[in-house]
This record gives C-alpha cells, sequence and structure tokens, in this order.
C-alpha cells in the first residue's frame, strides 16, 4: 500500500544557499522540535555558466571553491539536516552568475549591481515565480523581506508575492538585519506591517549556531572570522527577543 507523506506546515523561501537558516534557523529548530514538517526552498542554487564572471571568479577564491556551486549546496544539504528541515534546489543561478541573454555579459558585474536595481534583461522573477508556484502545498509559505537589497532577495520576494499575495510571512534576512533600519526599510510604511517575535529556547539558538556553522565557505566573510559567528548570532537573537517575522496589516 503506497502512503502519502504529510504536508509541510511551513515553507521557507531562501535567494541563497544560506539566507533562510541563517535567518531562521532558531524558528525553523523549534519547528521541527514540535513535530512540524518544514521545507527550505532554495531559489538561487544552480551552477554558473562557465566561465565564472570576475566577480564570481574573486568570490569563488574567497571561499575557496571550484566553480561549481556543489560545494555550497552540500552545505545547504548538512545545515537543514542538522534543523531537521528537508530542502529542495532549484536551478536559476545567483545574480553574480547570471548573463545577458544577447551579450552574454554579466547582468551584475560588481557588488553595486548586485545590491542595485534589478536588471530589466533579467527573467530570474519570472522563473522564481514558476518555481514557487509548483512548490508543494504549506500551511504558510514565509519569504526574505529583503533588507539589505540584494538583488535576489528582492526578486525572491516580488515572486512570492506574486503566488501568495497578502498571506505571505516575511522573516528578517540577517545578518543585514542586524541593522534595524535595513528592516524598517523594507517593512514601510509601519502602519501596513505587523511584527511578531518568535520566542527561542536554549536549544533552539544552539541549533541555529550549529546549522549556520555548517556554512563554511561562508562564516569567515559574514561574520569577519568563523570564531566570531557565535558572539554575533548570540547578540542579534538577545536584540530581538529571539526571531522576527513580519505580515501586511
Amino acid at each position: 500500500m503506497s502512503t502519502v507523506s504529510k504536508p509541510y506546515q511551513a515553507i521557507y523561501l531562501s535567494p541563497h544557499l544560506d539566507d533562510a537558516v541563517l535567518s531562521c534557523g532558531g524558528q525553523l529548530a523549534a519547528r521541527v522540535r514540535r513535530g512540524e514538517r518544514v521545507l527550505v526552498a532554495t531559489l538561487a542554487a544552480g551552477d554558473p555558466v562557465l566561465p565564472l564572471p570576475p566577480l564570481a571568479r574573486a568570490l569563488h577564491a574567497e571561499w575557496k571553491l571550484d566553480n561549481s556551486c556543489a560545494a555550497r549546496r552540500e552545505e545547504d544539504r548538512r545545515a537543514c539536516n542538522r534543523l531537521g528541515a528537508d530542502s529542495l534546489h532549484e536551478s536559476l543561478p545567483d545574480a553574480m552568475y547570471r548573463r545577458h541573454p544577447a551579450t552574454g555579459e554579466p547582468l551584475y558585474p560588481d557588488l553595486s549591481a548586485v545590491y542595485g536595481r534589478p536588471h530589466p534583461e533579467d527573467a530570474a522573477r519570472a522563473e522564481w515565480t514558476e518555481a514557487i508556484r509548483r512548490l508543494p502545498a504549506a500551511e504558510e509559505v514565509v519569504a526574505p523581506l529583503g533588507a539589505g537589497g540584494h538583488v535576489d532577495h528582492r526578486l525572491v520576494r516580488l515572486a512570492a508575492e506574486a503566488v501568495h499575495g497578502d498571506a505571505l510571512l516575511y522573516y528578517e534576512d540577517y545578518p543585514y538585519a542586524g541593522k534595524w533600519r535595513a528592516v524598517r526599510r523594507e517593512a514601510w510604511p509601519p502602519w501596513r506591517w505587523r511584527a511578531r517575535r518568535i520566542a527561542l529556547s536554549p536549544e533552539d539558538v544552539e541549533d541555529r549556531l550549529a546549522a549556520t556553522a555548517a556554512y563554511v565557505s561562508q562564516t569567515a566573510m559574514l561574520f569577519a572570522g568563523a570564531g566570531n559567528l557565535d558572539a554575533h548570532v548570540r547578540r542579534y537573537v538577545r536584540r530581538v527577543g529571539g526571531e522576527r517575522v513580519w505580515r501586511r496589516r
């Protein structure tokens, strides 16, 4: 007799291979501990077309990666496994890899472009809208708020809004959310938004730290040295009183 898997209580949309766990690791751990089934769906998880653009080549050298994203996908699987969450990786590549369909030139050649406006020839928003439509059903879908202004975070948010509208929840993109103004800039005007604080147990915090540490290629850059990870995350959790999600009023 065939069995039907339980539905998901929540799907967390992650622009890159770390965002949802970095931002929501504590609440993911808490939900799984309560017996809920959760999915982390990473939208920009595909390999680049070679050769790597200059920005990507420089970052891969800093991260000690080869020309693919296989190592980062494995990091994400380990992090999600540590939390007990399912993981799914879509095939579109990160903004720093995407190229103009006609000229082959990078759409986002430097960091100022990555943190700027979406390129008019970038098909990511449309592709991610369809990818989100294909996801399994869930009681809640949680998308990035877009704090920090990374173009992929903004495009994932827009794609999620096209599918789920006002039913969507938003998480604070960490570590960008360490600056309150970065959060408030996206949850604006304030009378149209309400925040919900999610209290975390000591075990939830420890699980978030352990899962974050699985992203070996990223921690040195994100926290000015892997040894600073613990202090940075605990400081944010103390300030927020756990983690926080947002909803439109």
